[in-house]
Formats: C-alpha cells, structure tokens, sequence
C-alpha cells in the first residue's frame, strides 16, 4: 500500500512554534487549544472560572429543574446515558437514577476488541448498578475494514468507533422517543478546545457532529468498498427525525463540579467498577479508557501527531483538579508519554490486516518535520516540557 506524507500542521491548524502551558502539562499542539497572553492554556483558565465564578447550587437547581422537565411517571425511559460501564458514564447514570429518580436507558456502543475488565466493568454495571442498556454491536468485518482505512488514511483506527459511539445514542433517543441525552463531560472545554459552548448545558447537533464526527465523507468509504448499507449504523438518525423528537444534548459537567477521581470512587461504592491491575501503556492511571484492546494506539497516534500522550492529557487533567502538582506531572510524562502499546501489538496488526512494516510506515507518515526530528537512527521529539522548563 501506498503511504502518504502528511502535512500535519495545514490539516489541524497547528502553531509551528511548540510552546507548553505554564500551569498544566499541555501544549499549544492540541487542536483548537488557546493560550493566554500569560501562557496559560484555555483548559486551566476554564478550570479558574468553574472554581471562581459559578455558584454550584444554583447549577444543581437547573439540574433538577431539566429532570422535573423529562421525567416520566408511566415507567418509560425519560433520559439517554451515553456508557460504556467505565467510570464518567456510569456516574452520570447511576446519579440520575439514585438522587435525581431518573429512569436512564443506558446505551453502549461496543469497542472494537473488548478487554477483559472492560466486559466485566459493562456486567458490573448493568448487574450490580441495576440499569438497563442497549449495546450496539456491528458487523466485524465492516468495523475491521473500516478500522483499517481509517488507520492509514485518517491516523486513527478508532475513528469508525468515535462515529458509532457519537450516533448511536442519538438513534436511540429518536427509536425511543427520549428526548434528553445526557453525557459526561464536555470534552471541549474540559481538556482545551472549542469555547463556544462553554457556558450553556447543552450542544447543538451541529456543532456535535463537527466535533465528534470528524474525518471522511460517505464517499470516501464507498470508494474504497465500504457501501451505504455498510456505514448506516454508524450515522447519525435523519436531521428531521431529531428535530422532531426535540432531541437535547447536555452534560453532567455543566450541573456539577466535575472531577473524574470523585466519579471513580463512587463508582467503585455503586457500579462494581474495578480497575486494571497494572497501569495503562502509556500512562500512570488504571482507572480510564480500560475497553478496548485497541485504544492505546489512539492514544499512541495522538502522541506521533501533536506530541501530546496519553501521560500528558491524564496529568494535565489531575493538575487542573489539584491532585498533582506541576512538577509531579513533568514527570510522570518524562517517564510514561509515547511508551508503545506493546501489550496487543500482535493482536492490533491482526486486526487491521496489515505487517509490522506497513504499521510503522503509517505512523512516520504522521510525524511532522516541526516536532519531529530523527538522532542516531532515532525518531525524537524536537520540544519536550522537562527541558523547555
């Protein structure tokens, strides 16, 4: 197969002059992040405004009042919960239930190749939290195919994933007739990016979809052999439908002070949540993103295109939430930022069908001459914070 060079900075509109956060870990790299005239990056300042400026119990009241709004009393579902049984989902869903006597559908759509601890944190939650769900689940062979085009096209097997986990909760609002969906977090504003819809609970469909649905039109797949039938379950419902339904998009993180660590304990208390014995390739944590065998090359990719790892993104969030300090998260990404996802290596090349060659001549194909730079043999990153610190 033939590769093609990337030109990383015109297709994400990223600063060729690499500079880090002067209160978290991250960089200027990460799409649509902004910094202050200070150096601080547009996450810890939203992070500033949540502790600073939002009074808690009044967003509480907007909560119970949005429930008073849906909630149903003929036993029908009258809320969507976005849950893949992992810690954020499983909060929002069991708090929804138990404090604000919610009735959630709890909707999953299914990872790639799940982990162990991944299906047992699902049962978990569905046996031992008491809820109901619906997983999705496509066809393996589409997935795989998809999943194949996507890593050497788009630099992201997990696109086909992000696509079905985006929409399906969205068909199951319409096939239901619910008309709130509630996520977690709104990862836009909580880890750096796109601002405008930071001080409102809730997402247009729109600008949902530019986010989350990124990457290549029906026609790209369809010329590489991925028909209409094919890709139907990973649309969204027709735009009309939606209206029709009234459909709303909120997060939890908009109501209340959102702090992952908090929602992993309770999840351990209510969910029968369990984390992995051994820390995640890539990071220190054990507790996120536990489903999927693929995922670390998600990750993995992120950190060949922006620079940025998974270490990077957990210890910037930790830091924002004072669990670390500064210092703490430079280095615990000097030890664990861009280590390989070695464990489901065999099993990731598998797979996608392609040889250990074709796998790293994918991912030099996204490095990008301003971050990149090859020593002795070695690719190396050009800027990193323990020095530019």
């Amino acid at each position: 197969m033939t590769i093609e060079k990337r030109d990383l900075i015109s297709l994400y509109n990223l600063p060729t002059e690499v500079k880090f956060c002067r209160k978290c870990t991250i960089s200027n790299q990460r799409p649509r992040i902004t910094f202050d005239k200070n150096g601080v990056c547009s996450a810890c300042n939203f992070k500033e405004h949540k502790k600073n400026d939002i009074d808690w119990l009044d967003r509480e009241r907007e909560l119970k009042e949005l429930c008073d709004k849906h909630r149903r009393t003929d036993g029908s579902y009258d809320v969507i919960v976005p849950c893949s049984g992992g810690k954020d989902g499983s909060f929002v869903a069991s708090m929804l239930k138990s404090k604000y006597k919610m009735n959630p559908l709890t909707v999953t759509w299914a990872p790639h190749i799940y982990t162990d601890i991944g299906r047992k944190n699902l049962d978990n939650f569905i046996q031992i939290g008491g809820f109901n769900n619906i997983l999705g689940s496509v066809n393996g062979a589409i997935n795989r195919r998809m999943s194949r085009l996507a890593f050497i096209h788009m630099g992201d097997n997990f696109q086909p994933f992000i696509y079905g986990q985006t929409n399906f909760p969205l068909r199951m609002a319409v096939q239901h007739n619910v008309q709130l969906i509630m996520y977690g977090e709104n990862g836009e504003v909580e880890y750096g990016g796109d601002l405008s819809n930071a001080y409102k609970p809730t997402r247009d469909i729109a600008d949902h979809d530019k986010h989350y649905f990124s990457g290549k039109p029906p026609e790209f797949w369809e010329e590489h052999g991925v028909t209409r039938k094919d890709i139907y379950p990973y649309l969204p419902p027709k735009y009309d439908d939606i209206v029709k339904n009234e459909t709303e998009i909120h997060f939890m993180s908009y109501y209340i002070d959102w702090d992952p660590q908090e929602n992993f304990y309770h999840c351990v208390e209510n969910t029968g949540f369990e984390t992995n014995p051994t820390r995640s390739e890539g990071t220190y944590s054990k507790y996120a993103s536990l489903d999927d065998k693929t995922d670390g090359y998600h990750y993995y990719l992120a950190y060949i295109k922006f620079g940025i790892g998974r270490a990077t993104s957990d210890t910037a969030h930790e830091i924002r939430d004072e669990k670390i300090t500064r210092e703490e998260g430079i280095a615990l990404v000097k030890k664990y930022d861009g280590e390989f996802p070695k464990k489901y290596f065999r099993i990731f090349l598998d797979y996608l069908d392609i040889t250990e060659e074709q796998f790293w001549d994918v991912i030099d194909s996204w490095r990008s001459p301003h971050l990149w730079e090859k020593i002795n043999n070695e690719w190396k990153l050009r800027h990193t914070i323990w020095n530019e610190s």
